[in-house]
């Protein structure tokens, strides 16, 4: 098992987490958001993958002869890379709402959030 993936899975969630605590734009912190959402990708890419293992059908191949893929991961990535478009499109969304309402995307110039 290498650790490689689980680094870069950490790295781009961390370059992503970085981007969030110091964007000063709501555009630019969707965009860093993604970049951690992307890193979720690249951790369960790296937790479903066997080194020499083949795609889970079994036309041609004997079922139990050779170690196979984990169909499940599979789907689980898919379905994260779904649901990552549709809210940054819903985030994208609101962020387009409150610049024509306040005028700017810069959070420290919404004064009517604030509490």
């Amino acid at each position: 098992m290498q650790i490689l993936p689980y680094l870069v899975a950490a790295y781009v969630f961390l370059v992503g987490c970085y981007g969030l605590a110091t964007s000063r734009n709501l555009i630019h912190t969707v965009g860093c958001l993604s970049v951690c959402q992307a890193a979720t990708y690249v951790l369960l890419l790296a937790v479903g993958y066997r080194d020499g293992a083949t795609a889970p059908v079994f036309s041609d191949v004997e079922p139990g002869s050779r170690p196979v893929v984990d169909p499940v991961v599979q789907a689980l990535t898919l379905t994260d890379v779904v649901v990552g478009a549709t809210v940054t499109a819903l985030l994208l969304a609101l962020v387009l709402q409150v610049a024509k309402r306040h005028g700017t995307v810069d959070p420290d110039e919404l004064r009517e959030l604030r509490g």
